[in-house]
């Protein structure tokens, strides 16, 4: 596990109520894990909130739990309210000594990164997300059936995942879309708050996406459909591009509904 001393002000709330106040995070990344968490010194928690729980740890949703051994779990109870399994200490010599509490959906209401809603996970500080406009020539197609053909895309990089196009809603072929119910959020990026499924396709679940209303530092994607570039064809400038690997070549790892 590899970890780094960060300086920003952190803080969790149940309501009203601080669960975590610190200005001393530890990040930390699991092994094989993208993305990385806090582990908090005891101090800055509200550890008079929490309960020793044994009951079994819940399975799902893994993205939000820890990816290794962990030596005690806790409950948190917050006027009347328990959040089952919301901290924990990780049995690893890097953070056992510290706590680290869930960033699940539905657990705390909200964190903050000195006074900057974030939610999903903590920021990277050695991810970088830029969206550049182009005129490259992006065609995106399954089995043989084009599903975009643009001229105008707006090419997203951000560290460590594949280029993403960005396409405007008239170049997509929105009919062999399926609207779907399912609905992510980045970090980096704000909330996807449109998915499209191409149906009777084993890959097709939640196969396309749009950001409504991005954060401002990404703010050119605004509206605009993207795709998993790891599970269609896609050709730029005439030249068919491979298939990239990355975590949501794994249908488990990419958002459901």
């Amino acid at each position: 596990m590899r970890t780094e001393p960060s300086q920003r002000w952190v803080r969790g709330y149940v309501g009203d109520v601080a669960v975590v106040d610190t200005r001393t995070p530890l990040l930390f990344w699991e092994d094989a894990f993208p993305v990385p968490g806090y582990a908090y010194d005891r101090a800055d928690v509200r550890e008079d909130l929490l309960r020793p729980t044994t009951v079994p740890p819940p399975e799902q949703p893994w993205f939000f739990l820890p990816q290794g051994p962990v030596s005690v779990w806790y409950d948190l109870v917050v006027d009347g309210r328990t959040l089952p399994h919301a901290a924990w200490t990780r049995d690893d010599p890097a953070v056992a000594d510290r706590l680290v509490v869930s960033w699940q959906p539905g657990l705390l209401d909200r964190w903050l990164e000195e006074d900057e809603e974030v939610a999903g996970h903590p920021r990277d500080p050695h991810k970088r997300v830029d969206a550049l406009p182009s005129s490259r020539h992006v065609v995106v197609s399954l089995d043989g059936v084009v599903l975009a053909d643009s001229r105008s895309p707006v090419l997203l990089f951000e560290t460590g995942l594949p280029t993403r196009y960005y396409l405007p809603p008239a170049d997509v072929h929105l009919d062999a879309l399926t609207p779907s119910r399912t609905r992510s959020h980045c970090p980096y990026k704000g909330d996807a708050d449109r998915y499209w499924d191409v149906t009777d396709h084993p890959d097709g679940a939640g196969l396309a996406w749009s950001y409504t209303d991005p954060y401002p530092a990404v703010a050119r994607i605004r509206d605009r459909v993207a795709f998993y570039d790891e599970l269609v064809d896609v050709t730029v400038d005439g030249v068919r591009q491979p298939r990239p690997t990355s975590p949501f070549s794994t249908a488990a790892h990419r958002p459901a509904s």
